[in-house]
């Protein structure tokens, strides 16, 4: 294992922000109580040998599972043998059929030829254009907030709102149909229905036995699909007609694979902007409301915050100019991940370390136990941004930090949605100061596939910047590459 990453901060020497979680379980669970648990909440099945041991494995209700905490063979799991493991049958059941076989689900062949064709949209370049359809997202919600001053807002749900009005200026920018409220709520029914683990699905039963939680969600995802088929025929017909908008979706209808020139399906398209409206915008939504329950309960980090936003000026806002507002995020995510674990199937058996993994078992990388893990961090619990400034950030192991997993299957929009969080961030920091009133319901990280608030997050909101109340700024289209 690593050393413990030190942190290299008068603020370590201070006392900071722990925000409570489950305790680790010191005792194994039955098998009904396990089936419960997990579907209630998985996070809270962990048990305290997985936070202080670099692999652990054992046979349980779902048979033989290992796991890996240890950088070096997490490495060895996600890129050196990659080849020897895919996502697991769960997984594939669970997401499938609410989102299609794009990018999340989609395995060999088909993953690698998306994945060749989509890169060239989500570069570096791409990226950084847009930047202007981010602030202008921002500034939307800044005015926004700034108007409910000195009152009680729904954090989380304004959080939701600007995601999707990200979304809506960067793959529709002609709009969406309907109520983008609607959507939001529809990507909380399917996450809902199809988070909970089935205890069908933990012991094997075939796929032809219906599921609640599938059917549940089977609304939704019908909504998911009805929308994007309309939106793509209406983008095809602009593309024919010569006045298409240069946005994501008209991107993506013009990938085209560099080695074989083949470009995507309509059904994968409308598949990976599915996976983008379901799982890119919930995962970014959820990192910047735990990062504003943290900044309100550490006036440090939010002090600092605030006097880097307001160093920076009025107007727009860029990601290199940021760089604590981007380490609040970084932090954010290591203590309440996006995506609290990767599961993956090995094809044959192999070893890791001195541990068998018989072929056909499960291996998992859990990055919220991954990001607390005793061996890896200092004070591994508390709220500490500090650790990803400096010579502390290139002190923290490639693979002992995983927001959006790593190798071959790295996330493709991570770079979309770190810039997207952290100008977000710096917007709201720049409008209003949230206070985490006494009577909130406790702040319980609920695993539904991402890792959001059980009750969700509502806090008392004080204008503190000049941000204009009403001022309409022009809608700016995405552009790509720059």
């Amino acid at each position: 294992m690593t050393a413990t990453i030190a942190i290299d901060t008068p603020a370590s020497a201070v006392a900071r922000f722990r925000p409570p979680v489950p305790a680790p379980r010191r005792t194994a669970m039955g098998l009904f109580a396990f089936l419960k648990a997990a579907r209630q909440n998985p996070i809270t099945t962990w048990m305290e040998d997985h936070f202080t041991a670099p692999v652990v494995a054992g046979d349980g209700a779902m048979g033989r599972i290992t796991v890996v905490s240890d950088p070096a063979l997490i490495r060895y799991l996600l890129v050196e043998n990659v080849g020897n493991y895919r996502k697991d049958d769960l997984q594939r059941r669970v997401l499938a059929p609410g989102l299609g076989n794009g990018l999340l689900s989609a395995e060999g062949d088909a993953w690698k030829l998306q994945r060749r064709t989509l890169a060239p949209i989500f570069s570096a370049r791409t990226v950084q254009g847009f930047s202007d359809a981010m602030n202008a997202s921002g500034a939307k919600l800044a005015r926004r907030l700034a108007r409910r001053d000195g009152t009680r807002v729904d954090v989380a749900l304004e959080m939701t709102r600007v995601t999707l009005d990200v979304l809506e200026r960067t793959i529709f920018t002609q709009g969406l149909p309907g109520d983008p409220d609607a959507l939001g709520r529809a990507i909380t029914r399917f996450l809902e229905a199809v988070g909970p683990i089935d205890p069908l699905d933990v012991l094997g039963v075939p796929d032809f036995v219906p599921r609640l939680g599938r059917l549940r969600a089977r609304p939704a995802g019908r909504y998911f699909a009805e929308v994007v088929e309309a939106l793509i025929a209406r983008r095809k017909a602009q593309v024919a007609a010569g006045g298409a908008p240069q946005d994501l979706m008209t991107l993506l209808l013009a990938a085209q694979d560099p080695e074989t020139g083949k470009g995507l399906t309509d059904l994968e398209v409308q598949a990976n902007i599915i996976t983008f409206i379901a799982a890119g915008h919930e995962t970014t939504a959820n990192a910047l409301t735990w990062a504003l329950y943290c900044l309100a309960k550490d006036d440090a980090a939010r002090e600092r915050l605030e006097a880097e936003v307001d160093a920076a000026g009025e107007g727009d806002f860029a990601l290199d100019t940021l760089p604590f507002a981007k380490a609040v995020m970084e932090e954010a995510m290591r203590l309440f991940p996006p995506v609290p674990f990767l599961s993956r199937q090995a094809i044959r058996d192999d070893r890791l370390g001195r541990i068998k993994v018989p072929r056909g078992s499960m291996v998992l990388v859990a990055p919220y136990v991954l990001h607390r893990h005793r061996t890896l961090w200092d004070d591994p619990d508390a709220f500490v941004p500090e650790r990803f400034l400096g010579a502390n950030r290139d002190a923290i192991p490639r693979f002992a930090y995983l927001p959006f997993g790593a190798g071959p299957r790295v996330c493709i929009g991570q770079s979309f949605s770190v810039q997207e969080a952290v100008i977000v961030l710096a917007h709201v920091v720049r409008a209003v100061r949230f206070r985490m009133p006494d009577d909130h319901p406790p702040m319980t990280p609920l695993h539904r596939v991402t890792l959001r608030p059980e009750h969700g997050l509502r806090m008392d909101a004080t204008r503190r910047g000049q941000t204009p109340l009403s001022a309409a700024r022009p809608r700016p289209s995405a552009r790509a590459g720059g």
